[in-house]
């Protein structure tokens, strides 16, 4: 069900996060990012207030710094006025049906393979690491995409070739590895460590690879205070608030098919709160929201 019907526009596809809309031409489509928040594979009934904001702008921002290293999808700002500041016109590509993950920080999913291990995705890793490890090398770790409501399954490079062949997995690997190394460095002169962060790619007609979707945002990456993670602390620009909220004070028992619980107003202003501090760090200014 569309979010935004009052714009007359086809509805293509309605994600956990974004709508998708067809426009008169074909080669393009309207992105709208939602307030909508997911944690564990479920869209939570709780919407985070300008959060779709605050992830079209970052995004446009991290398009803007990106732009010599590779093609994206963004075509221009100019949206209806009922989605101005969370929309984007877009091309229409063949997205590749893989996460395109860097991770420059052992945690996360990485943590619990490297546990249980010694590697992540068959990527062999130093021993002594910890939750936090700042790795010898950023390493990338695909991801093979799942339907909705189910979990993204971590596989091998190798796995991801016979998926979408070697050439394309390698200007995937690559690019993203690219990508991750200059994102670490902005980050970093701003005080944020990018401790992993997962692309989208997809495919013009002429085969020319285009970063597509959202790009470093506090969805798609683990940001942390690079003051806290020197002093061995994993404090978090991102939604990891919101997880363990639900992990650890909700009473909410992932393992059950059970909805989480809505969420208190005191944690959804925290966690806004959170992306907008991101916003400010990383783009020096504050967040323009449309209308206000």
């Amino acid at each position: 069900m569309s979010q935004f019907a009052g714009l007359g526009l086809p509805l293509l596809h309605a994600g956990k996060v974004r709508e998708l809309y067809a426009l008169d031409d074909p080669g393009l489509m309207l992105m709208v990012a939602t307030d909508n928040v997911s944690a564990y594979d479920h869209v939570l009934s709780s919407p985070i207030p300008d959060k779709g904001v605050v992830l079209t702008q970052l995004s446009v921002w991290w398009f803007e710094q990106l732009a010599d290293l590779v093609a994206n999808h963004l075509v221009s700002t100019e949206v209806p006025s009922q989605v101005a500041g969370r929309a984007l016109v877009v091309e229409r590509l063949e997205m590749v049906p893989i996460e395109a993950v860097a991770r420059g920080y052992l945690t996360g999913s990485g943590w619990t393979e490297y546990l249980r291990s010694g590697s992540v995705t068959g990527i062999e890793l130093p021993s002594g690491l910890h939750d936090g490890s700042r790795l010898p090398t950023p390493i990338f770790t695909p991801a093979r995409k799942a339907p909705l409501g189910e979990h993204d399954e971590n596989i091998s490079f190798a796995t991801m070739c016979q998926q979408v062949g070697e050439d394309l997995a390698a200007r995937i690997r690559d690019a993203t590895l690219s990508i991750y190394t200059r994102a670490e460095r902005l980050a970093r002169e701003r005080g944020i460590i990018l401790a992993d962060t997962k692309f989208e790619f997809g495919l013009r007609g002429d085969g020319t690879l285009v970063l597509a979707d959202e790009v470093l945002t506090p969805d798609s990456s683990r940001f942390w205070d690079a003051d806290e993670w020197a002093a061995g602390r994993l404090a978090s620009f991102d939604k990891q608030y919101l997880r363990d909220w639900l992990v650890h004070d909700s009473g909410w028992d992932r393992s059950t098919d059970q909805p989480p619980p809505p969420l208190p107003a005191d944690v959804v202003a925290a966690t806004r709160e959170r992306y907008l501090a991101a916003y400010r760090r990383l783009t020096g200014h504050e967040l323009t929201v449309p209308g206000r």
